[in-house]
This record gives structure tokens, C-alpha cells and sequence, in this order.
């Protein structure tokens, strides 16, 4: 085996497994041993590993009578906040660090059931509340490609440890853009379904910004893992049953595309929106009819009803989950969130919120009816500094942002979460920081974003084939 290996797409290594050429167990000591070596300099991991002997067994059998599932002997890492029965789940927080998880989430209900192992689980910030991914309980997880720089979050951990080859899956959630951020700051492709697209579990199924969703380097594979976890689950009363299968067509004939370098008045860094500039141009050569347009959204009124919208439903529960005698104890971020929180609920009550996600749908469906797709930024600038809190916002080309989450273009997709989203990178930065595009599709039109996402990463040219397009680690 060559040092490649540990960066085989999925779609390779199964097909190795199938034609003999690797065996499964192999394969997953050549990623222990990847882990071995790189984890120190990246801390993406928890440090738990899941047994996976019998699994291991099972894939080997199967292979051997012709029975392999899709995702048959394939390793996979699970965010930690994907609860694992009489496993851990701490949401990143000491204050429950003692936590065991009773039930498995249907996400990795469904990787079990398609023969994927679980066998690592990456690192999030504490309660998966920050767009950087730092926490007591697991310390700084920063972004493989340039240390100085965070991997994103809440699924840092997932988006870092893909990066620096540690598996070819691995999953992410996304309540304010927790999968896409990590997919663009580490250079690796994330998606965000469709409310109700994937199952997840009470609490998230009942928050209309939040779903589970896959990770991986290329579209092929994201598309792979996710029509694996698609589809109605019997304990999710709003998954949706029928998902269409994903396959992946970088001919966009007949494809109205939007882009915008920025949305509304939200700041974006230069070196951002010339990334984002350069795409009508793979747009077009790939056959679609590309306009530049501007999307008239405030950022000031976003972050205000997100705000407020998690003052309605993640506040309450973190102050449950912590208690009024340990928030002092929390995260600086946590804190600032849950006061952010209240302090937009008061200001613009139970109705306000609501008004202004309204104005997002109307704007975004106004767009929709001119194109099939909208390609935008994830964020405001290429990375954020990983051993900084943020407490005093960010400044993007002289204008200053009071909540770093307002550096992020990912919100305005959570309160229009019936609109699927997938990130795909699209440049590196002078600071070797990865950039990623979001191509949001119309309401439940997943297949239109994964046909535009497999063109533009053919333009791009494929990132980890080789040392000049990989983090050098």
C-alpha cells in the first residue's frame, strides 16, 4: 500500500473491497495508523475508539458471499453530539461529561444497517454553538491545512479529520451551519438536506433550522453516504419517505445558475468573493446560462431572528442541560449565546422572528423562479484564527460583526431549511486556508446541487490525489 491510500475516495476503497484488493481490516489499520500519527498536531478526535472487530468480521463474510451492503466494511467518523447507545454524549461540555447516550441516532442507525463502521468520533465545541470548534473537554481542533486557522464548527472535528485522511466519511449537523462551515474551512465537500430530508432525533425534529447530514472529500461520496441515511425513519414523525437517489451529472445544459459574492449587506472578505467570481466561469464551461446577481437579505436582521430563534428552543435547552449554578462554568461562547439569545427574544418577541424568516423565504423563492440554483459564500472570510473566542465579533473589510456567527452566510439556509445546500471547495487562500462555495438548490430539489457541485469540483481538479493538492502534515 502507498501513503495514497489513507486518501482513496469511498467509491474506491469499495471498490477494492469488492475486487479483492483490500481487505477491510487492512484498510482500517492503514487510517489507525494515519490517526497515529497526524492526530496530535490536529486534535480532531475524542479519543474513543468504538470497538469494530465484529463488524470487521461481518464485512469479511459478506464480500466473500456476495451480499455487501453499500457501505460495507467502509470506516466512519460520527460527530460526537450523534449519540452511540452506552456511549458518550457530552456535547463537548464537562458539565456532563458523566452523560451516556441510551438510544443510537437514526444516522448511525442507518451507517450500521448499510455496513459502515463507526470506529472514531470527532470533537465539536461545547453544545455545538460555535462556527470554531474549541471546548475544555477536548481543548483547540485546528483546521490541517494551516494550524494557525480553526477547522469550523460545530462539525470541526468531522470537516478536520477528513482533511488530514483520517476517513473518507464522517458525519455533520447543522443548526446555523455547523456542517457547512467545517466543509469549507477544511476543503472538503458537507451537505446540508432538507428539513426532514434525513431522520434525527426528538428535539432536533422538532427545530425547524437543525438536520443531520453527510461528509466527505468528494461529491461522489457525499451523494454515496447520503442516499444511505435518506428516507422516512418510524421514531421521526417528519422525515420524509421516496428520497430520490443521488447520481451525481456535471452536464448543467439547460441550468439557470445565480451567483452572488455576497448576500445582501452581509461583508465578505476579497480573497472570498473573487473565489466565489471565479465559478461563473466552470459554471458556464460545464453548459449552464450563469447570471451574477445580488440577493437583497440584511445580515443585521438574520442573526437578530436566528437569535431569537434559538432563545425559543437551544437556549432553554443548554440551560437545562447546564443548569443556573454551572453556566458560569460554561464556554465564553456558550455564555455569550445563551445572553445573545434571551436578549433577541426580548427585543423582538415571539412574532418578530418569524416576520423576518418569512422575508428570507420570499426573497429566496422570488430568486427561484428565474434559476435552478444559487452559488454564494459559507462565510465572510476563509478561516477563523483557531485560539480566538471571538467574544467581540469579527471584522471583514471594515465592517465589524457583533456575533461571529454573523460572519457567517449559513443562516440565511437554516431559517430556509426546506432548501438543500452543499458545500464544495473552490480555492485556497494566500494563508493556504481552503475556501468552499454553498450552491443552494430549490425547496427538496437535492438532485439539482450535487449536479452542480460535481461540476464545479470538475473544474477545480480534484484536491488530495496528490501531495501538492493535500495539508502537508
Amino acid at each position: 500500500m502507498t501513503d495514497q491510500t489513507h486518501y482513496l475516495t469511498a467509491t474506491e476503497v469499495l471498490e477494492r473491497f469488492r475486487n479483492g484488493d483490500l481487505a477491510p481490516a487492512d484498510y482500517l489499520d492503514v487510517l489507525l495508523a494515519r490517526i497515529d500519527a497526524v492526530e496530535p498536531a490536529i486534535n480532531a478526535l475524542t479519543g474513543e475508539r468504538l470497538p469494530v472487530a465484529e463488524a470487521l468480521a461481518e464485512s469479511a463474510r459478506r464480500y466473500a458471499d456476495g451480499t455487501a451492503r453499500p457501505l460495507e466494511g467502509l470506516p466512519v467518523v460520527v460527530k460526537e453530539a450523534h449519540a452511540i447507545a452506552g456511549h458518550t454524549e457530552t456535547y463537548g461540555s464537562p458539565i456532563l461529561a458523566d452523560n451516556i447516550a441510551e438510544g443510537t441516532s437514526p444516522i448511525v442507525e442507518r451507517i450500521i444497517e448499510a455496513g459502515g463502521i463507526p470506529f472514531v468520533r470527532s470533537t465539536t465545541p461545547e453544545f455545538c454553538i460555535a462556527a470554531y470548534t474549541r471546548s475544555a473537554m477536548w481543548g483547540i481542533t485546528r483546521g490541517p491545512w494551516n494550524r494557525e486557522y480553526s477547522c469550523g464548527g460545530s462539525s470541526g472535528g468531522s470537516g478536520a479529520a477528513l482533511a488530514a485522511g483520517y476517513a473518507p466519511l464522517a458525519t455533520g449537523s447543522d443548526i446555523g451551519g455547523s456542517t457547512r462551515i467545517p466543509a469549507s474551512f477544511n476543503g472538503v465537500v458537507g451537505y446540508k438536506p432538507p428539513f426532514g430530508r434525513v431522520p434525527t432525533v426528538p428535539g432536533n425534529y422538532m427545530d425547524e433550522y437543525c438536520t443531520d447530514g453527510p461528509m466527505g472529500r468528494t461529491v461522489a461520496d457525499v451523494a454515496l453516504f447520503h442516499n444511505v441515511i435518506a428516507g422516512q425513519h418510524p421514531f421521526d414523525p417528519v422525515s420524509l419517505p421516496n428520497p430520490v437517489v443521488i447520481e451525481p451529472n456535471a452536464d448543467l445544459t439547460g441550468k439557470r445558475i445565480a451567483v452572488a459574492t455576497t448576500l445582501g449587506d452581509y461583508p465578505v472578505d476579497d480573497e472570498v468573493a473573487t473565489a466565489i467570481r471565479a465559478t461563473v466561469e466552470w459554471l458556464a464551461d460545464a453548459g449552464a446560462a450563469v447570471e451574477t446577481v445580488s440577493v437583497p437579505l440584511s445580515y443585521e436582521r438574520i442573526v437578530s431572528a436566528a437569535l431569537a430563534h434559538y432563545g425559543t428552543s437551544f437556549i432553554p435547552w443548554i440551560e437545562e442541560e447546564v443548569g443556573a449554578d454551572r453556566l458560569a462554568d460554561a464556554e465564553p461562547y456558550t455564555r455569550q449565546a445563551v445572553e445573545q439569545g434571551r436578549r433577541a427574544l426580548d427585543e423582538l418577541g415571539v412574532l418578530g422572528g418569524p416576520e423576518i424568516e418569512a422575508g428570507v423565504h420570499h426573497v429566496l423563492a422570488t430568486l427561484f423562479l428565474e434559476f435552478d440554483a444559487l452559488v454564494c459564500p459559507v462565510a465572510g472570510v476563509p478561516a477563523l484564527r483557531a485560539d480566538d473566542y471571538y467574544e467581540d465579533g469579527v471584522t471583514i473589510g471594515g465592517t465589524h460583526v457583533d456575533s461571529h456567527i454573523g460572519a457567517m452566510l449559513t443562516v440565511p439556509f437554516n431559517i430556509a431549511n426546506r432548501n438543500p445546500v452543499l458545500v464544495v471547495p473552490v480555492a485556497r487562500s494566500s494563508e493556504d486556508v481552503p475556501i468552499g462555495a454553498q450552491i443552494v438548490g430549490r425547496p427538496y430539489d437535492d438532485a439539482t446541487v450535487f449536479d452542480v457541485g460535481a461540476a464545479l469540483e470538475a473544474a477545480r481538479g480534484e484536491w488530495y490525489r496528490s501531495t501538492e493538492h493535500r495539508p502537508a502534515l
